[in-house]
């Protein structure tokens, strides 16, 4: 009985909800027929509107036509008589160019001032009413209107509208050849077909009047607009161009004045083809339509008042049918299941639900019965939390506490699988005070997406973590590494000044020095190397050189280390195709990383061998370098992160061993670079071995060898030699802030022949050079952190100064930033090349022959 009473009442309301549904129909329904009779009946009245005004433009259109036609027959007949009177005047004797000129004078005073100015060409020479200055001089025989008379033959002729030689005013010419060969002319003054003004005052406010000849040029106009004549001729361009294209027979047909304003135009072709036009305000011929549109709109708008009134009262009556259907509305594309939940009675109404619940419980019941369905359906730990979150008692109290928005995510079981589902708590002060809603939906994905993102923050922490430590690892070890060194270069400094009266000692503390600073060095470049790694600046340089004598020149350096450390050094190189071309300092770099690490990792006995097997025969040819020993080995573990930048072995026995842990990741760059590959092997205690594959193009019999002779010269002197004598006599600019730096600069260039201009800043470098004799300096060295002005800002300077050498002087940066932002500064400067510092002299030497070849 309960549910049948429930469904009788959803049935009144929705059979109620359906009637006010009808009701608005029929008076929106009412209200467009309205508007549309209203609408069709403007649209005919303006019709008829608009073709009265067609039928009277037009009729005043061709009145002023016929009028205009009537004035220029009376000016036909003017002409037919001058003509006649000069015939008659040239057969008789006397002075007839004297009569025909008073006879000319009557007629212009006859008619009046400035309304024709008649004049006679009689062989060539101008008789004229009004005779003017230079009339003797104009060229009569080429105008338009002698020549049509001419071509006539008697026929009257008329003009165009033109520009008067002598006043520059507009007039049209009529003229006529006489019998006698004479021809007479009136040139016409526009104005003279002014309209009767009472005609003109027949017209609706706001009209004008235009006269325009065949030509379309515009000859009168009466208009209450104030704009120029040649706004005006544009004006009349389009009117003429819209009546060629036949748009102004259209009753609707319309056109802008100058000013903006619509109007309408009408027209008629004279039999001279002169156009008479005349245009009216667009709004006065619509006048009657505008005050009835006035009327419409006001009665429109009571009548939507009225509807909107009606309206607000019967959806003020149905508002409480409408909440059911609002709510769904509201929260049923975001929720599966929706309840209205009445705390003060404990019980529920089922607004949406899902399949599983439907089935199970009634539409309305108590409140406790849906909380058990929805533990069928939750694991038995969340349930227990859901039912003291979601109790009566915990709904009573969020909504006191004016908590709008409340719940959270848990599992509910769908089928055989577990999925995520949000469940609320909301409410609104629109509902019953009692009430609450309970709603549940679906975030599965968003979920899991949520969890999974959690996760890759977890992950991105513990690497941002071990990356910390890492890097926190690498700067204590570098550190350690670097001050090991740089204690050796303080310590053996004091020893030898303490010992300078032992040269011995002192010789035996420079070498230890020296040793210690390329220690040193080595550690500050396989920094910068990764930096230049890192930016992606890592330059391979392609030329030809002999690949056996390369890699010989690097063996001999590290075997004479191991048999000075008792360290056994076996070479076996076997190749067929010795001279290639590639980068054979970046190969040296590979061979020094590699040989360093097995002297490193060696012990007094161990063994160390190099094998060089050429592999592969083609375009390129392919190389396997295989360098092993019999030294300490690496632990598994480091293994798989040898070439991970910054890490080191760290197990006790090679904790002790200097290294910024790069030497590994940049060998590998660097072969990876050169298209090769490197693969290790290695176990604790019983040595590694590391293979490597690289391929170089080869150089076959018969091919050019012209760069064979690389560090020799056809004199055959030694290389130290070629650059003693390579900067024998050459003016160097060197700019330096560092004394010690100066001083050691100075020695090294000098010691090889070469002239030093100090200067000790980059304005001093400027000033020096502007003031040098051109192409007196052979090149400029620059620091780069200089007081006053850097070593920048003095290299754009003498680039941009007006002398020839400014652009060609080789600028070489000397710098102890070599990271590739501060490199790239160097070129963005204007400079050739850098030499990082310390100063290598022979990488020196080496810039300043490739520039000199450039």
């Amino acid at each position: 009985m309960e549910m049948k009473s429930e469904k009788n009442t959803r049935g009144k309301r929705l059979s109620r909800e359906k009637e006010a549904l009808y009701g608005l129909q029929r008076k929106i329904l009412s209200l467009i027929v309205f508007a549309a009779i209203a609408a069709v009946s403007l649209v005919v009245i303006r019709g008829i509107l608009l073709d009265n005004a067609q039928r009277m433009g037009n009729e005043m259109a061709h009145s002023y036509s016929a009028e205009g036609e009537r004035n220029l027959t009376a000016y036909e007949t003017l002409m037919q008589v001058t003509t006649e009177y000069i015939d008659n005047q040239l057969e008789s004797s006397g002075d007839p160019e004297g009569r025909i000129q008073m006879y000319l004078q009557m007629v212009s005073h006859t008619l009046g001032d400035n309304v024709i100015d008649p004049y006679v060409v009689i062989d060539g020479k101008i008789i004229a009413a009004n005779p003017w200055e230079g009339d003797e001089e104009y060229d009569i025989y080429q105008t338009e209107w002698y020549q049509k008379a001419m071509e006539a033959d008697g026929e009257i002729i008329y003009t165009d509208g033109y520009k008067d030689a002598i006043t520059g005013e507009t007039i049209v010419t009529i003229a006529k050849k006489s019998k006698e060969g004479t021809v007479a002319s009136f040139d016409i003054n526009p104005s003279q077909f002014r309209r009767n003004v009472e005609d003109y005052d027949n017209l609706p406010e706001g009209s004008a009047y235009f006269l325009c000849d065949s030509s379309g040029q515009l000859l009168y106009e009466e208009t209450e607009s104030e704009v120029s004549r040649d706004a005006l001729q544009q004006y009349m361009d389009i009117l003429i161009g819209k009546i060629e294209d036949g748009d102004f027979p259209r009753t609707n047909a319309y056109v802008h004045n100058p000013a903006g304003e619509k109007r309408a135009a009408y027209y008629d072709v004279a039999g001279n083809g002169w156009i008479s036009i005349i245009t009216m305000p667009y709004n006065s011929l619509l006048q009657g339509v505008q005050t009835l549109s006035i009327w419409f709109l006001g009665i429109l708008v009571i009548f939507l008042v009225a509807l909107v009134i009606l309206t607000l009262r019967e959806n003020k009556m149905t508002m409480n049918y409408r909440r059911t259907n609002e709510t769904v509305r509201v929260l049923g594309n975001s929720y599966y299941a929706i309840y209205r939940v009445d705390f003060a009675s404990s019980t529920y109404e089922m607004i949406k639900g899902s399949d599983y619940v439907r089935e199970r419980i009634p539409v309305n019941g108590d409140y406790e019965l849906l909380l058990k369905i929805a533990g069928e359906v939750m694991r038995a730990d969340v349930f227990q939390d859901f039912r003291v979150s979601f109790s009566i008692d915990n709904i009573r109290k969020l909504v006191a506490g004016r908590t709008r928005d409340y719940g959270g995510d848990f599992l509910r079981k769908f089928g055989d699988e577990y999925r995520w589902v949000n469940v609320r708590v909301l409410f609104d002060e629109s509902l019953n005070p009692e009430e609450a809603v309970l709603c549940f939906r679906e975030v599965d994905e968003e979920k899991k997406a949520q969890l999974k993102q959690i996760q890759l923050l977890r992950e991105s922490l513990q690497t941002a973590k071990e990356s910390e430590e890492s890097k926190n690892s690498f700067f204590s070890n570098m550190s350690h590494d670097m001050r090991t060194p740089l204690n050796a270069i303080i310590g053996l400094s004091e020893l030898a000044q303490k010992h300078i009266g032992d040269p011995e000692k002192v010789r035996e503390y420079m070498r230890k020095i020296n040793y210690s600073s390329q220690q040193l060095l080595s550690l500050i470049n396989d920094i910068l190397e990764m930096s230049r790694m890192g930016s992606g600046k890592l330059s391979m340089t392609i030329q030809h050189f002999n690949l056996k004598k390369c890699i010989q020149d690097c063996v001999d350096i590290f075997q004479s280390q191991a048999e000075q450390q008792e360290k056994k050094f076996s070479v076996d190189i076997e190749m067929h195709t010795t001279e290639v071309y590639g980068d054979s300092f970046r190969l040296t770099q590979v061979l020094n990383n590699l040989l360093s690490n097995a002297v490193k990792f060696t012990k007094p006995g161990d063994r160390i061998a190099l094998t060089v097997r050429e592999i592969e025969q083609s375009e390129y040819t392919k190389y396997q370098i295989v360098v092993e020993d019999t030294g300490a080995g690496m632990s598994e573990e480091f293994l798989d992160k040898i070439f991970i930048p910054y890490e080191r072995e760290t197990r006790f026995g090679a904790r002790n061993i200097a290294g910024t842990g790069l030497g590994m990741p940049i060998t590998k760059n660097i072969i990876s670079q050169m298209n090769g590959e490197i693969s290790v092997e290695s176990e604790l205690d019983r040595g590694s071995r590391f293979t490597v594959t690289l391929p170089f193009k080869g150089i076959r019999n018969g091919e050019n060898k012209e760069d064979q002779r690389r560090g020799s010269r056809e004199d055959g002197k030694k290389p130290e030699q070629q650059e003693e004598d390579f900067l024998k006599g050459k003016k160097i600019l060197l700019a330096e802030d560092n004394e010690i730096n100066m001083e050691i600069a100075c020695e090294l260039l000098s010691m090889y022949g070469a002239e030093i201009v100090k200067a000790w800043n980059g304005r001093e470098a400027v000033d020096a050079f502007h003031d040098s004799e051109e192409n007196e300096f052979y090149a400029i060295l620059m620091d780069m952190q200089m007081p006053e002005m850097d070593g920048c800002e003095a290299a754009r300077l003498i680039r941009k100064m007006r002398r020839n050498d400014a652009k060609s002087v080789p600028i070489i940066a000397v710098t102890a930033n070599a990271f590739a932002e501060d490199l790239a500064a160097t070129s963005a400067a204007g400079m050739n090349a850098h030499v990082s510092k310390p100063i290598d002299f022979k990488v020196l030497c080496r810039t300043l022959r490739e520039l000199d070849q450039d």
